[in-house]
């Protein structure tokens, strides 16, 4: 939990930043023929010959300011054939003022760092980061636009670190297999440096980059004289093999209560040229992610959940242009699953149902040519997968109730002068047999003035679905969207609008909630960069939404969102929220097509807060109080979360959040004819529970649990009317209540024994109950979640990294 905050504060800075940069400083690269050992130990001849950069300026909290004596920053660049060096020199009063808390690759946890962003191609838009923290252990990253981090992205390099008593160095040699560049004789990249102070929650940039100026990548500096490099051949293979083991209590005849696994496949990146790679996973293993966060759902919408699948996170920037790859539609939350009960025979019944579909193999092309075109090609297929059905005999038979299904994205990428782009996106699924297939195409498009102060940008999309059946045609829809402001400065603006009609349907491989709609929003922000006497940075919005129906125009909702975030001095922050909405037609609550719930105005605000994440105890909370006006309704919610740092490999982490609600009103069933709402109360209660101990930055174990508890119990029922209002509705007597608990567990061991090769160890349990009777008291829920059955599974990885060049030189 700790690493996780930290990273966020990490990720949220560069989203910040971007723009035009008043001064643009050069370091020049220097070729040597002398060897440079990665020891964190600055000694070697080779970096006598190197330019030193200098003249780190503080980016937080007081921006602009220059490094204080004694706490300086120095940087080195050298380069031959086969890699990038870097060298930094941070100085410190003393070994005390770093901090160094360790913990496993791609986190920062609680310790200084030194980065390095290059942006090859100075396209002033992409990037790639380079990171080590005082403590070992290694952060690697992708930018994108205006700062768009994807943390998932990894690459194999090396890094060292050393600690004295006046500060602490660290090596990083970056080889060009993990960078994409041209193929000029004579290059300059864009480059950056970045050094947190974390104990004194201090950040700098060796350019300077401004927060009042929208951006990140293009507020660098400039890499010269890089002459004569040549990208490699990039051919690497990650073979695995894994090892399951699963108890669930089914103590049916026939059945068994342990089964048992083994699986294969293997991972392949290949560099097609200096600009393109090719990403492949043949039979992929996901069964060690993260467990979702599984809800009581009472919306008429899908939950999204995370992806946690690394194969769908990294590289995948240009896919997410234009959100439209929800990529758990592949192999997780297919939107199309075929209905069997038309195909059942008379006495059947549906004795397993699959909800997930076996991902067969996944590939990905991506890069970006010396031009700025980036261009993007994904496509993966899942299996088909069927349904057991057994009749009164106990026959049993196969019915297939999602095909095999292949997925495919295109992506044309632009980059243009000033941080601006075009892109052409389509997405396409095609399903075996009768089902019907699904095309999205999408022109899409951001530009901004020279100083990057001014921006407009705009989508417009065309889905299509083909014939779903006798009684459904093909569909075809469209949206659109534009939005124009300012981005940089103390006060920015930007106005938005958007349209979909009652066809447009992108959710076969995105996600999708609903169309039919004009919306309008308008948003100002004014932010203050310089501290005060009791702030270091104040930020404060006001946002107003207004939407209507497209088709058979009517008025959806209107609201108003005002805000705040304030960090004192102190280094705590308070974030306020607040809005207000008036009474408005739902045209989705009813389930139902053409009728409309009036929904009531309400009224809102949440405070929270976080004390110091630096220190080795961090605690905050969280207040909310929503207000009805229908049935006298009202809900409150508070919670609180805390960290505890014992030493710097030991951390634990709870959370807790309380969410009451009482007279409610939503929808619950129908009955004759009629759709039937209900006034009821709701109690929630999420607790979460977790722990790292890291032995070392290559190894660690990790424990995370969650209990998630929510009820509903009904306390009136009414008929929707024809006007959207409610009637009383006393016969109604089905047992509509319900109360959900989920339980989980993730403990996962891992070793990365070498450069991209792991080893890794999970221990998941997971109970859920669900039933129409309700518990009163969270202990009661507790106890009859952990009572129920419960299904564990044991698993081992084993996932070698095989890179072409160092076996061929082994070879040899």
């Amino acid at each position: 939990m700790i690493g996780k905050n930290v990273l966020i504060m990490l990720c949220g800075c560069f989203a910040l930043q971007s723009g035009y940069s008043q001064t643009t400083k050069r370091l020049r690269a220097v070729r040597t023929d002398q060897p440079v050992k990665i020891d964190g130990k600055l000694d070697d001849e080779a970096w006598k010959q190197a330019e030193i950069g200098t003249g780190f300026l503080e980016l937080r909290p007081v921006p602009g300011d220059k490094e204080k004596p004694g706490k300086t920053t120095e940087v080195r660049i050298l380069y031959d054939d086969a890699a990038v060096y870097v060298a930094a020199r941070m100085n410190d009063v003393d070994a005390d003022s770093i901090a160094r808390q360790v913990v496993p690759r791609d986190m920062v946890g609680n310790a200084d760092f030194i980065g390095v962003v290059f942006d090859t191609y100075l396209d002033k838009i992409n990037g790639v980061g380079f990171f080590v923290t005082a403590a070992g252990s290694q952060f690697d990253a992708k930018y994108s636009q205006t700062g768009n981090e994807d943390a998932s992205w990894n690459a194999v390099w090396d890094s060292e670190v050393t600690i004295d008593d006046s500060g602490w160095s660290a090596e990083f040699k970056i080889p060009y297999s993990a960078l994409r560049f041209s193929g000029k004789d004579s290059q300059t990249w864009g480059i950056n440096f970045t050094r947190r102070r974390q104990k004194s929650n201090e950040q700098f940039f060796w350019n300077y980059v401004d927060p009042k100026i929208s951006g990140f990548i293009n507020q660098g500096g400039e890499l010269t004289n890089i002459e004569n490099v040549k990208a490699p051949l990039r051919l690497s293979l990650s073979p695995y093999i894994s090892s399951y083991v699963n108890n669930y209590p089914h103590n049916q005849p026939g059945v068994k209560n342990t089964t048992s696994s083994f699986n294969g496949g293997m991972d392949v990146k290949y560099g097609i040229n200096d600009a393109f790679t090719l990403d492949m996973t043949l039979v992929p293993d996901f069964g060690q992610v993260q467990s979702d966060n599984q809800i009581l759902n009472l919306t008429p919408f899908e939950v999204k959940f995370d992806e946690n699948r690394q194969f769908f996170t990294e590289g995948t920037e240009l896919f997410n242009k234009g959100n439209l790859f929800y990529s758990r539609r592949i192999g997780s939350f297919p939107a199309y699953v075929r209905d069997i009960n038309g195909q059942l025979n008379a006495g059947e019944t549906v004795i397993k149902t699959p909800v997930e579909s076996k991902l067969i193999n996944a590939t990905k092309v991506s890069g970006r040519t010396a031009s700025g075109l980036g261009i993007g090609f994904f496509n993966a297929v899942t299996n088909n997968m069927n349904a057991v059905v057994s009749d009164a005999s106990g026959n049993e038979r196969l019915v297939e109730n999602q095909p095999l299904t292949n997925y495919n994205i295109l992506v044309l990428d632009q980059s243009l002068r000033n941080n601006s782009s075009v892109t052409l996106l389509n997405t396409n699924v095609l399903r075996e047999g009768s089902a019907y297939d699904a095309n999205v195409s999408a022109f899409l498009f951001s530009l901004n003035d020279k100083k990057n102060k001014y921006f407009v940008s705009g989508a417009a999309k065309v889905s299509h679905l083909t014939s779903r059946g006798p009684q459904l045609d093909a569909e075809t829809g469209f949206n659109y969207s534009l939005t124009f402001g300012k981005q940089s400065g103390s006060f920015t603006w930007n106005y938005t609008h958007e349209l979909a009609d009652n066809k447009y349907d992108p959710s076969d491989m995105g996600f999708f909630n609903n169309n039919n709609y004009f919306d309008h929003y308008l948003n100002f922000g004014y932010n203050i960069f310089k501290p005060g006497k009791w702030y270091n940075k104040v930020e404060t919005w006001l946002n107003i939404q207004y939407s209507e129906r497209y088709k058979a125009r009517d008025f959806q909702n209107f609201g108003v969102y005002p805000g705040a975030w304030i960090q004192f001095k102190n280094f705590w922050t308070i974030n306020l929220n607040a809005d207000w909405q008036p009474e408005a037609n739902d045209f989705y609550e009813a389930r139902s097509n053409g009728q409309v719930f009036r929904s009531p105005a309400s009224y809102g605000y949440t405070v929270n807060f976080n004390t110091n994440e630096s220190k080795p105890y961090s605690i905050g909370g969280v207040f909310s109080y929503r207000k009805r006006f229908l049935m006298d309704g009202s809900g409150f919610a508070a919670g609180t979360w805390q960290t505890y740092r014992f030493n710097d490999k030991l951390s634990l982490s709870t959370e807790v959040i309380v969410d009451p609600r009482f007279n409610y009103v939503g929808w619950v069933g129908s009955d004759n004819g009629n759709t039937i709402f209900s006034k009821y109360d709701r109690r929630t209660v999420e607790a979460f529970v977790s722990g790292r101990y890291t032995f070392s930055p290559k190894m660690g174990i990790s424990l995370r649990t969650r209990h998630y508890w929510s009820d509903r119990k009904n306390l009136e029922f009414y008929a929707l009317t024809a006007d959207g209002g409610l009637t009383g509705y006393p016969s109604y007597e089905q047992n509509v209540d319900q109360n959900y608990n989920v339980f989980n567990v993730d403990m996962i061991y891992t070793w990365q024994f070498s450069p991209g090769s792991e080893l890794s160890v999970a221990w998941k349990d997971a109970s859920e109950a669900f039933n129409s009777s309700i518990l009163r008291g969270y202990g009661r829920n507790f106890r009859s979640v952990m009572n129920s059955p419960q299904n564990n599974s044991v698993s081992v990885k084993l996932l070698y990294y095989l890179d072409y060049l160092q076996l061929r030189k082994r070879t040899k």
